[in-house]
This record gives C-alpha cells, sequence and structure tokens, in this order.
C-alpha cells in the first residue's frame, strides 16, 4: 500500500492477529468480563461467572439478536484478539471446562492480555505511518517489548503493571500522533480530553484535530471532516457520524465506530469494517 503523510503504509491484513478469532477462542469475554444490568446489558454478571447464553462450543447462542435481546454492549466489546491469544498460547488449547482448575487464572490473564494487545493495535498503527519514521526504531522495541510480554506464563501476564506500560508507550503514540497530523494546512484543533458530551459539531472542520481522550457522547458530527484526526481514547457512544469523513483518522478502533451511529455515506479508513446496524 502506498503511502504519504499520516496515510498508513502497512495493509490493513498487517494487524490480522490483533483481531477477534471466535473460532479459536474459549469465549473469554463470555466468562471474564462482568457486567451491570442496564442499557447495554439485560442482567448482571460477575467476573468469572460464564453468560447464560454461552453455548458449549463457546459461541454465543444469542449473537445475531444481542441488540434486540438487550446485550448491546456485546457488540461494541473488541478484545483485539487476546481471546485467542489466551486461549491457544498461554494455556496452549487447554479450555476451562476440560481443566477448571485454569479458569480462574483465565479470567485473570484475559482482561490484562486484553489491554497489551490494544497497545499492540497502535503500535503497529504507529509503525505504517510514513511520517511517523523519526519514531519508528522506538516503536519497534515497544512491540517487540509487547509482544514479548504477550508470550509469557499466565502468572507473569497477570502480574504486570499495565498502567506503567502504558505510561512508556503514550508518548511514542502521541510524538507519531503528531508527526502524521503535522502535514494537515492551516490551524489544527486542540480537543484533547475536551468535554464535547451532546456537542453540536455537524459539518465541523475537524481535519488534523487532537481529539485524544475527548468526550463525544451522543455528539453531533454528521458531516464533520475528520480526516487525519487523532481519535485514541475518544468515547464515541452513541455519537451520529453520519456522512463524517474518517479518512486517515489516527487510532481509531472497531469498538469505536461499533458504539456510534452512521450510515452508508460515513467514509471508514481501510484498516476498519462499516459496522452491521447502521
Amino acid at each position: 500500500m502506498s503511502s504519504q503523510h499520516g496515510v498508513p503504509l502497512a495493509a490493513p491484513g498487517d494487524r490480522e492477529d490483533l483481531r477477534p478469532d471466535c473460532a479459536d477462542c474459549f469465549g473469554l469475554c463470555c466468562v471474564a468480563l462482568p457486567f451491570a444490568r442496564s442499557a447495554d446489558f439485560a442482567v448482571t454478571k460477575a467476573a468469572g461467572e460464564p453468560c447464560s447464553h454461552l453455548r458449549t462450543d463457546f459461541r454465543c447462542g444469542i449473537h445475531e439478536r444481542l441488540r434486540d435481546r438487550g446485550y448491546a454492549g456485546c457488540t461494541v466489546f473488541d478484545c483485539f484478539g487476546a481471546g485467542q491469544k489466551v486461549s491457544q498460547v498461554t494455556f496452549g488449547g487447554t479450555d476451562w471446562r476440560q481443566a477448571p482448575e485454569t479458569a480462574r487464572a483465565m479470567v485473570e490473564v484475559f482482561p490484562v492480555m486484553r489491554q497489551l494487545h490494544e497497545l499492540l493495535w497502535y503500535v503497529t498503527e504507529a509503525l505504517g505511518l510514513a511520517a511517523a519514521r523519526p519514531v519508528h526504531g522506538e516503536l519497534r522495541r515497544a512491540r517487540d517489548r509487547l509482544d514479548g510480554l504477550t508470550r509469557g506464563s499466565a502468572e507473569s501476564i497477570a502480574g504486570l503493571d499495565v498502567p506503567a506500560l502504558r505510561g512508556e508507550v503514550n508518548p511514542l503514540l502521541l510524538r507519531a500522533g503528531e508527526l502524521a497530523r503535522a502535514h494537515v494546512p492551516g490551524p489544527r484543533k486542540n480537543h484533547r480530553g475536551a468535554d464535547l458530551v451532546g456537542a453540536k459539531l455537524s459539518g465541523a472542520a475537524l481535519r488534523g484535530a487532537s481529539l485524544r481522550g475527548a468526550l463525544l457522547v451522543a455528539a453531533d458530527l454528521s458531516g464533520a471532516d475528520l480526516r487525519d484526526a487523532d481519535l485514541i481514547g475518544a468515547d464515541l457512544r452513541d455519537a451520529d457520524l453520519g456522512g463524517a469523513d474518517l479518512t486517515g483518522a489516527l487510532f481509531l478502533t472497531q469498538a469505536q465506530l461499533d458504539s456510534a451511529r452512521g450510515d452508508a455515506a460515513t467514509v471508514l479508513p481501510a484498516a476498519l469494517s462499516r459496522p452491521a446496524h447502521w
């Protein structure tokens, strides 16, 4: 894939191992994670308790009807491939039903692995940005270290200090994003960490803006120009992205898109898919 400025050099397939593969997972997101009865979940479930809809083959019994049955929260979760890594690598393909004594360890390891894989997703994306070459060396070292940590023992993974790891990686991602956005002409808006809940931003000129960690819950971003915007950690729940242009948007994830609203006119980055509910 050719590239210039902030457009990725690497093909989207370069992150295939960081995408969920439920066929190789022991339904860990349906077991390890807790949820409370709310608009996102029909019932309350404790961490370590299998969801009542989890089948014996570790697939969801209501997968095609999750939203209709009150489990919208499940449809926006992305493990970044952590499920199959824990199932097939950390525990060597032995599931918690075959070996109940492993269940507790899997429950402890899965959330940590998910965070490691999310960091790997961002670092890999940054390595595909041509403009971020000045930090590629540091990014490669960070990626190799993170990958090595994901291949450790269950005990070593569960004991990792993930906030400290994020503290090491985030400055590199910030620098990569700044370098990738530097080519955008004119002033670039800075809404990093801003409270934009319900904001009226229809048609807004946000090309190259920093929206890192911004609260955009239920914001109207219809028709907005979000090309090359840094969206790492932005909360897009129920945000209206109808007709918005997200070409080259940096560090945007499938989970963020799945939590938002869009339409056939929304332009997406090549590595992401249009949510089925749009």
